[in-house]
């Protein structure tokens, strides 16, 4: 059964969702991350739901199937596949990629993004550390987790972003902070839990909890 654009955006979208939510995703929260009305969004879980691809009922949220999770899952592969091609072969910034990706990730053709995948030698991760499915949809454990749940005096190193909109990732350039980056976490202040953090060694900076909490760390 072939999908349509839209229906292969909301299919991703419920999955990016239920990767930090184990319970039924809200309509609310499709509308606020499609930036569209919930009624329309009720209306498309509704056909979804027709095709098998999703497990919904009003007022009670939504989930992916086993058939949707598959087709999601495809999705995702393709678009971080294609950020990893648009960033190491064709030199854009990390930054710069998604919306790119987001255009090239509906080709079909699974023979090319098979050939996609060996020319660039099986990556894990994409440009901002997120997994990379296999063609069989199996994600690798990173095993990494977030920066704002380490505890002070905690030597870490930078492998991914969990928010990868253009704006935070300038605020992250920014900062000097990029994928490898030793982190040494000195202090966690107990009115904002914002942190002090000492980038490569470097004098420390105060990072906020909202920029802690979504950067992805492996304790060394």
């Amino acid at each position: 059964m072939s999908t349509s654009f839209a229906e292969e955006n909301y299919l991703k979208i419920i999955y990016r969702l239920s990767e930090s939510n184990p319970n039924e995703i809200s309509t609310n929260e499709v509308a606020e991350m499609i930036q569209t009305k919930a009624a329309s969004v009720s209306d498309m879980l509704r056909k979804l739901s027709e095709k098998g691809w999703v497990n919904y009922q009003k007022y009670q949220g939504v989930r992916l199937t086993d058939k949707g999770q598959k087709i999601a899952l495809s999705i995702v592969r393709k678009h971080r596949l294609w950020e990893f091609f648009l960033v190491e072969k064709m030199g854009f910034n990390w930054d710069q990629v998604h919306d790119i990706a987001e255009q090239l990730e509906h080709i079909e053709s699974e023979e090319l993004i098979n050939k996609l995948d060996e020319f660039l030698g099986f990556p894990k991760v994409d440009p901002h550390g997120d997994p990379i499915p296999n063609k069989d949809g199996v994600i690798p454990d990173l095993g990494y987790q977030l920066l704002s749940d380490c505890k002070p005096n905690t030597t870490c190193t930078l492998m991914g972003v969990a928010q990868d909109s253009t704006v935070f990732l300038q605020l992250v350039t920014k900062l000097d902070l990029k994928l490898g980056s030793k982190l040494n976490l000195i202090e966690i202040n107990s009115f904002d839990r914002s942190i002090s953090v000492s980038i490569e060694g470097q004098t420390p900076v105060f990072i906020s909890h909202e920029v802690a909490k979504n950067i992805l760390v492996k304790i060394i």
